[in-house]
């Protein structure tokens, strides 16, 4: 029996590969708008002469505040509603944002417009989560959900290599106009294509009523696993965030490239280290994650435990032809934790809430990660400054590391319990 309307009933495999598809161009719209405030740093300092610190509010707080707060209540409405229209709508709302960020004068008006992108965004990631789920069966939404992912490192590749040469040939504020207007081209088109999927699809009969926000927290919150799982991919995200924010700016200051070679550069180590890593996670977890589920949570600790000593030996390196090479894997290893982690979350809560559960996740997430690791590298870079000078910045991101190990350990002891909270 099919639930599926009229193109997924003829062509269901082809259809829910086109949801796919498109949900991930959305996806990579979110990371475009996103990753390209890094790559344009060096332009904003040098014209509105913005400190390390404010800076750091810009690529964090500014865009989390909102992107946290209101993203379990967006998650609630879409457990509720039209997931798709909730996804146009976040589409053309971030779109409108990331353009206004091009007209910004003062920090004021920048981190305002960056308030507003935070704003769309918030209904862009779990609605879009819980759709994939109803799209694919269980065995197959690791995968599914790593394809989905991919969106995190061909966008952020994209955004710092449309943005560093639109940047050098045209200003900073045109790189912000131009991948504003494409994403609200972009929004129509999505709409008019995918279409809501019925719930719980591909998963046990639930009752027809829908879990209030208050049992759905208090049932996942009760889930060590739930806990440790957000938790720890919050630590990663510390240095994942402060990273792709901040590499650009370390290769201007520590490696003297300018910005056309940086976007070159780190847009390969972005799209060949993240695309490997997405990709490798959410394979390992399909292959070896029916068989115990505490593998879950073991594969982005074992990813974890190797990304920090690649990430300091590669910061420490003088030479780019040797930093590139020694910043590919932990890029790679650093995002391995995608697939695991979030089909492991979609199977802490019955179908009619996973996109609650997926907010709540995402909020930790990115309240803690996206909110303070730019914040934290950009403080630390201008408490550094006087010891340090023009590579303050690199020790600040070589210190930062830690958190990878506070990553791993946590993801350890998730898989303790993981198996005990997993709903079939």
């Amino acid at each position: 029996m099919t639930h599926d309307h009229a193109p997924a009933i003829t062509q269901p495999s082809l259809y829910r590969g086109l949801v796919l598809a498109l949900l991930f161009v959305v996806y990579a719209f979110n990371f475009v708008d996103r990753q390209i405030l890094g790559i344009l740093v060096p332009a904003i300092k040098s014209e509105l002469h913005f400190s390390d610190t404010q800076l750091g509010w810009l690529g964090g707080p500014a865009f989390a505040v909102f992107y946290t707060a209101l993203g379990v209540p967006i998650a609630w409405l879409a457990d509720r509603t039209n997931r798709a229209w909730i996804v146009t709508i976040a589409l053309a709302v971030w779109s409108l944002f990331t353009a206004a960020c091009g007209y910004a004068t003062n920090f004021a008006q920048l981190f305002a417009a960056r308030l507003g992108v935070g704003v769309g965004e918030a209904g862009g990631v779990a609605p879009a989560y819980s759709i994939i789920s109803d799209y694919f069966p269980s065995r197959q939404r690791a995968r599914a959900l790593a394809a989905y992912s991919l969106g995190i490192p061909i966008g952020s590749a994209v955004g710092i290599v449309v943005g560093g040469v639109l940047a050098s040939r045209l200003d900073w504020r045109f790189a912000f106009l131009a991948v504003g207007v494409a994403g609200l081209l972009a929004a129509p088109l999505f709409r008019a294509l995918v279409r809501e999927p019925p719930r719980g699809r591909y998963d046990e009969p639930v009752a027809a009523s829908k879990s209030s926000f208050a049992a759905t927290a208090r049932a996942l919150f009760a889930k060590p696993s739930y806990w440790l799982l957000s938790f720890g991919a919050a630590s990663s995200s510390i240095m994942g965030y402060g990273i792709f924010f901040w590499m650009p700016s370390l290769l201007v200051r520590s490696f003297r490239f300018d910005v056309p070679h940086v976007s070159l550069y780190y847009g390969a180590i972005l799209l060949i280290g993240e695309v490997t890593g997405v990709w490798l996670g959410g394979v390992l977890a399909d292959r070896l994650g029916d068989a115990k589920r505490s593998r879950y949570a073991l594969i982005p600790a074992a990813a974890f435990g190797l990304t920090l000593p690649c990430y300091v030996l590669g910061l420490l390196s003088r030479d780019p032809a040797i930093a590139f090479v020694l910043f590919l894997p932990p890029t790679a290893l650093g995002l391995v934790w995608l697939g695991p982690v979030i089909t492991a979350v979609q199977h802490l809560a019955p179908a009619q809430a996973r996109t609650t559960a997926s907010a709540l996740f995402l909020f930790i997430n990115n309240l803690i990660g996206l909110g303070l690791g730019s914040l934290i590298i950009g403080v630390l870079s201008d408490a550094l400054r006087t010891r340090f000078a023009q590579d303050a910045l690199r020790w600040s991101i070589v210190a930062g590391t830690g958190f990878y190990l506070v990553a791993g350990l946590l993801m350890v002891l998730a898989s303790r319990t993981l198996q005990r909270d997993w709903l079939a």
